[in-house]
């Protein structure tokens, strides 16, 4: 039950990222090779899999990670076929094409098996971190390896005591005295912090110095492998990171959620990874392409829960349509409310992957040079992050619906499309953080100059009324929360983040369904293309503008009562 959704990527890479403006590299045979071939991957190699690796997950051994049956070959398959150097630098064995590619290839992977491709999804961050950090020996004997998949990556945070407040972290590096360290502490929800997929697994690592001030200045990131290299690069010597349990989770399953220890036996060697005290800026180089690449979780799972809800819907039999002449039971597709919910999840999908592609398209700007492009993906990763995985968890949900009570029995699979959903709203930043992040750092960019463009652009296109009130009602609110204390700015953000979310999605959306309307290919797809813009600019951008009063209230409602009292 697992269709590529090519012809709708295709779609949104030719009219949403503008691919051609891009890269001339990236002509449409070569697009549609991709979008084919990595199509035919994921339905032939991971989706087979998907149903195994939830019930039937990862195994702690003391032997290291085990995976389910058939992983390990369906991972080499990636490897050998090429399908991690898509975006990777051609200076280490990539082919160097536009991320927003790249991340077509991911989402088709993810969609098929989502667990699975978190994988891919950290090395790519690792390789972020690397290409802008580390040093030309780091990046030659990495980065090769890194590239093709062959090694992968992970990132190390989190600690039993320190979730979002990183400052808080005690994990020490001390200095053996010929340029490494010895690393030493505990860090919890390592994805694919251990498997038996690749040879190596390269970890990378927040921790701190000696004499290390307190807080997030005193953070250093440090290369730490599984196993050190030896001089011809190859994996040797085990480096002393203990995977000391795996998690019981609620959902993604076949991604190992990892409690690693470093330095048990203090023969834990790490490498700096930019300067000492440098950490967090490094960090948040690999942080923000995962932020991103768990906002196309998001579309991901939408879509998987989509086609799924979609199959059921056109198959279940049950009454006749109301107000119908004809008494004949029909399939549920056909009843007004199950319309509605499938419209909605179709709509919320295609929205989620606008906003989701337009931000790496901007990306791929940014990298070309375009400055603007540039402060714009800043200001789109909260956005993108945080809104596409809610519509990830909201569009899981209405399939289960979709599904009546049959959803709720795991056999279907509805349920574990929202369990595996659940998760990406938390990790990466919660959507709090990401709230917090917008109306904080990046609203207040150029003095609210980066918005001010963007919702200009967007009232220039808009042509839907409501669309051009919501887009008004979002700069009326921006330009109150400038001129408000910390506290209100704080009270007003997730409020402030969807409208604006709804906002974007609505200009993209309206846009694509104006460019169906005038374009020819699958009838069936651009019928369906307008319907669900047309249903996301009439009912689902008017529903946001019931957010303003929550995104111009003060914090003051919020303590008008003690902590004691929510006890009460």
């Amino acid at each position: 039950m697992f269709t590529p959704a090519i012809t709708e990527q295709r779609f949104v890479l030719e009219h949403i990222v503008r691919l051609s403006e891009v890269s001339a590299e990236a002509t449409p045979d070569l697009v549609e090779a991709v979008l084919e071939g990595a199509g035919q991957f994921a339905a032939g190699e991971w989706a087979p899999l998907e149903r195994l690796g939830d019930t039937d997950g990862p195994k702690w051994t003391e032997d290291g990670v085990k995976m389910p049956a058939g992983f390990a070959d369906a991972y080499r398959a990636y490897v050998e076929g090429g399908w991690g150097t898509i975006g990777s630098p051609v200076a280490f064995g990539g082919q160097g094409l536009p991320v927003s590619l790249s991340i077509a290839v991911l989402e088709t992977l993810g969609t098929a098996n989502m667990g699975f491709a978190l994988a891919p999804i950290l090395t790519v961050g690792a390789i972020e971190a690397l290409t802008h950090h580390g040093t030309p020996g780091q990046q030659a004997l990495y980065l090769p390896h890194l590239a093709t998949g062959a090694w992968t990556g992970t990132m190390n945070l989190t600690e039993p005591q320190a979730g979002s407040d990183v400052g808080a972290l005690k994990s020490k590096a001390e200095p053996v005295g010929d340029g490494t360290y010895r690393i030493k502490g505990t860090k919890i929800f390592i994805s694919f912090g251990d498997h038996d997929l690749a040879e190596n697994i390269v970890h990378l690592v927040l921790a701190r110095t000696p004499d290390a001030p307190a807080g997030t200045k005193g953070l250093s990131l440090f290369l730490v492998p599984k196993y050190r290299l030896n001089a011809d690069g190859t994996p040797g010597t085990f480096n002393d990171v203990r995977t000391v349990s795996i998690e019981h989770k609620m959902g993604l399953h076949a991604s190992p959620t990892c409690v690693l220890s470093f330095g048990d036996n203090d023969d834990c060697i790490g490498e700096l990874i930019g300067p000492e005290l440098g950490g967090i800026r490094a960090m948040f180089t690999m942080m923000n392409n995962a932020r991103l690449n768990v906002g196309l979780q998001g579309v991901q799972v939408a879509e998987r829960a989509t086609q799924r809800a979609v199959a059921y819907a056109r198959e279940r039999i049950q009454s006749a349509r109301a107000g119908s002449a004809s008494r004949e039971p029909v399939a549920i597709v056909e009843h007004p409310d199950v319309r509605r919910m499938l419209m909605r999840m179709k709509a919320q999908t295609q929205a989620a992957r606008a906003l989701v592609y337009y931000a790496f398209a901007q990306l791929d700007r940014a990298r070309a040079g375009d400055a603007a492009a540039n402060a714009r993906v800043e200001l789109l990763t909260p956005l993108a992050k945080a809104h596409a995985t809610d519509l990830g968890n909201e569009v899981a949900s209405i399939g289960i619906q979709v599904h009546g009570g049959m959803g709720y029995i795991e056999e279907t699979g509805a349920a574990q499309h929202f369990r595996d959903a659940r998760i990406t709203p938390i990790y990466e930043g919660t959507n709090g953080i990401q709230a917090a992040d917008l109306v904080g750092r990046k609203l207040s960019m150029d003095n609210g100059g980066t918005l001010l463009a963007l919702l200009a652009e967007m009232r220039g296109d808009a042509e839907d009324a409501e669309l051009t009130r919501l887009i008004d009602a979002c700069e009326e609110v921006a330009r109150n929360l400038l001129a408000s204390e910390t506290d209100d700015r704080l009270a007003a953000s997730y409020p402030f983040l969807t409208m604006l979310s709804v906002a974007v999605c609505g200009w993209l959306m309206e846009t694509q369904g104006r460019i169906a309307a005038r374009s020819e290919g699958d009838p069936a797809f651009l019928k369906m293309k307008q319907a669900a813009a047309r249903f996301h600019v009439e009912q689902i951008v008017p529903e946001a503008m019931g957010l303003k009063a929550a995104a111009m209230a003060k914090a003051e409602l919020l303590y008008a009562v003690d902590a004691e009292a929510f006890a009460a």
